[in-house]
């Protein structure tokens, strides 16, 4: 298991890298094309879209809460 702080996946999802990560043993995947970024659930392909990395941790929501607020009970 990776061990990233916060504000390194914050910076690197900003230079455009991609991530897989779990919560509650639940799959998610933070992943970027020229359209925007995107918080998607594996296993429904529920996914938000966001036109910045910014805007995805200020509004992304993994279970009703940010990224932010749940990131020590986060597997990368």
């Amino acid at each position: 298991m990776i061990r990233l702080d916060y504000a390194e996946l914050v910076q690197r999802v900003g230079w455009g890298e991609e991530f897989q990560f779990y919560y509650e043993n639940e799959e998610y995947w933070i992943s970027i094309n020229k359209e925007g970024y995107y918080l998607t659930r594996g296993k429904d392909s529920y996914t938000q879209s966001f036109s910045t990395a910014e805007e995805l941790f200020r509004r992304g929501q993994v279970e009703g809460k940010i990224i932010f607020e749940i990131w020590d009970l986060i597997e990368i």
